[in-house]
């Protein structure tokens, strides 16, 4: 485990039960591979996840209901209320830009607004940076000035990785571009109380917990950029702002779930997308043991 690893998951630990934060810290070595989960569900075993393998953390001890509610309460900070719009969407963004899944039953307000009771199980994915990781097909895009680009690619293949070091790249010397990310989750910047925990560059600014649609308006609106760069996009509205983006002459980096060319096609987000004409480019990544390396760039598919 790198040293940048350990950092990370020590960010991590103050919200697990304590005998799995112990078992972590005392098994990190023998883990080897960098952590990118740690799964906790009632009445078994805690898990470490890697890009191959997992590791089971004290097999005798399962976790209780309890231990599972407390790491929720401690993950919304004592503050389940004010983390609503979030668990709507089954997740909370922790300092540094991790994402803890919350499953457990659906729960509906008079309003019909939805939360979620009874918690359980939490999946909580580890941030991970890898300085450098988009450099050659950064220089691949923009050698010939600025373009619309989309990456597609399986979960958990370093989608919001690779635009994150593309925003940091493109922010910095020689491209010294304008750059707003739009970082409705909090997973590309990590801004906690108003300062970036991940590198992202000098000349990048960012909408932190903006809805993407009105986040792109205002980047658009407001900071004259150069560049765009957002995740998971592909809502209606997010497709009219990426509209009015481009017709402002500003490029945009987004991502999409999309294993190959068929899935892309037959995704309605991506139909409603490919009508903006913002994307002349699709990076497709190869996933499965691979983080971050792309298989190919194909022009935009109709």
């Amino acid at each position: 485990m790198t040293e940048m690893q350990k950092s990370r998951i020590s960010e991590i630990l103050p919200y697990l039960p304590l005998f799995v934060a112990d078992e972590i810290t005392r098994r990190h070595a023998a883990l080897g591979e960098d952590i990118n989960e740690i799964r906790l569900r009632v009445n078994a075993p805690a898990v470490a996840m890697t890009n191959r393998s997992y590791q089971i953390l004290a097999k005798d001890r399962k976790l209780t209901i309890n231990e599972i509610s407390e790491t929720f309460e401690k993950i919304c900070g004592y503050s389940v209320y004010s983390h609503q719009s979030e668990l709507a969407r089954g997740f909370v963004t922790l300092p540094g830009g991790h994402r803890a899944g919350i499953c457990g039953e659906a729960a509906f307000d008079k309003n019909g607004s939805r939360t979620v009771r009874y918690i359980s199980s939490v999946n909580i994915r580890v941030a991970s940076e890898h300085i450098g990781c988009s450099r050659e097909i950064t220089a691949a895009l923009f050698h010939d000035g600025l373009c619309g680009a989309l990456v597609a690619g399986p979960p958990c293949s370093g989608k919001t990785t690779l635009l994150r070091d593309m925003a940091r790249l493109l922010s910095s010397e020689p491209y010294g571009k304008k750059v707003a990310v739009v970082d409705e989750r909090g997973e590309i910047a990590a801004m906690y109380r108003g300062e970036p925990r991940n590198r992202i560059g000098p000349f990048c600014d960012v909408l932190s917990g903006y809805p993407k649609g009105e986040g792109i308006a205002m980047a658009v609106r407001t900071l004259s950029p150069d560049i765009v760069v957002c995740d998971e996009i592909g809502g209606e509205g997010e497709a009219q702002a990426v509209s009015d983006g481009v017709n402002a002459g500003v490029a945009i980096l987004a991502s999409i779930h999309a294993r190959d060319g068929d899935e892309l096609r037959r995704k309605r987000a991506y139909q409603i997308l490919s009508a903006t004409g913002a994307f002349g480019k699709i990076v497709f990544l190869k996933g499965g043991d691979s983080r971050c390396e792309v298989d190919r760039v194909e022009e935009a598919l109709s």
